[in-house]
């Protein structure tokens, strides 16, 4: 009797493709738009943007984690072990923004003038778009990576 994997195969697809929607969307927009907001001065927002960082930059592990295992069996080609480089690569960027975003709200809810987070900014820009070109870069050798 020959058994079926592939609703197990279904099923770790869409894993992979709804916590690739609903978590790297969402920390996205929070990443990029952080900087707008610092400009802004605005502490309500950023605290709101940070822990929206936090929350879905956890969330996006389980977009590696069902991303591992449904190549389980094809780890070894390249397409996919550049993916999972990139992939701990954008994670550590993000923890990066994490904890830029951090140190804008502690520098403008301060009360030296002197600082306006403009540090911040920059490299919150900065990094999120090289992130955001990284999740490009995953996606497009997932999609025309390897055929078989």
């Amino acid at each position: 009797m020959e058994t079926n994997v592939w609703p197990m195969t279904d099923l770790l697809l869409w894993l992979h493709i709804g916590f690739a929607i609903f978590a790297l969307g969402p920390i996205t927009a929070a990443t990029m738009s952080t900087p707008r907001f610092i400009r802004a001065k605005d502490v309500g927002v950023l605290r709101y943007l940070h822990k929206t960082t936090r929350v879905y930059g956890v969330a996006s592990v389980g977009v590696f984690l069902f991303g591992v295992l449904l190549g389980r069996e094809f780890l070894s080609r390249p397409y996919l072990s550049v993916s999972m480089t990139l992939f701990i690569v954008a994670a550590v960027l993000l923890v990066m923004v994490d904890r830029d975003q951090g140190t804008a709200i502690r520098v403008l809810t301060s009360d030296s003038p002197d600082d306006d987070a403009k540090v911040q900014t920059g490299r919150i820009a900065a990094l999120s778009g090289v992130i955001v070109l990284i999740w490009i870069v995953i996606l497009v050798l997932m999609v025309w990576g390897d055929p078989v």
